[in-house]
């Protein structure tokens, strides 16, 4: 369903389980990054009304999730740790040239969002899939379903504002270079990580 080109190993799960501390915390920022983004869409494409409407419904979507994450370190006796550089949007965004074409850049941006909810979703599901904390399993699963909405609802408007055999190549394209990008992860407590 997703398309992702690159299976995450259930031995990351593994890795995040013994530090929840860590994934917890970088889950949160992945959560308050992402409501940010939507944020900046809306800034900077405020003319495109059906767009700005998807983007702060998951803006606040975002922030909800953020507190849930944040809610359940707090049950947990956890405080919330210093926000860590997320070198995976990074190198994400690095795939496209710059570009001064506010069009391709709203493209480029779309796609970028689009697999970086992919891929949160499908780690979700391997986090929840080898979790025995009930709760913790619980909470991923649930939230895989609204990745998938925010993955799609990016695409898509990739799609409306650019011909759809173009936007496909490109994110054929993505695909691949985050599929090659993420053979060297999974070593560490982290979404993306």
């Amino acid at each position: 369903m997703l398309g992702l080109k690159f299976e995450t190993e259930t031995s990351w799960a593994e890795i995040a389980k013994n530090d929840l501390q860590q994934i917890l915390t970088d889950h949160a920022y992945a959560e308050q990054k992402a409501s940010a983004n939507a944020t900046s869409i809306i800034i900077n494409y405020s003319e495109e009304t059906e767009l700005v409407q998807e983007m702060a419904l998951i803006a606040i979507e975002e922030m909800e999730h953020f507190k849930m994450v944040h809610d359940i370190m707090v049950k947990r006796g956890m405080v919330l740790g210093r926000g860590q550089k997320n070198d995976y949007a990074a190198h994400l965004q690095n795939y496209f040239p710059k570009t001064k074409d506010r069009n391709e850049s709203l493209i480029q941006r779309l796609l970028v969002a689009a697999l970086i909810e992919a891929r949160s979703c499908e780690r979700f599901k391997v986090f929840a899939d080898n979790m025995k904390d009930e709760e913790l399993s619980k909470f991923y699963l649930d939230l895989m379903a609204s990745e998938a909405n925010h993955y799609t609802t990016f695409l898509n408007f990739a799609r409306k504002y650019q011909d759809r055999v173009i936007v496909d190549e490109k994110w054929k394209g993505l695909l691949e270079y985050e599929a090659e990008f993420m053979k060297s992860r999974g070593f560490k407590a982290k979404i993306h990580g």
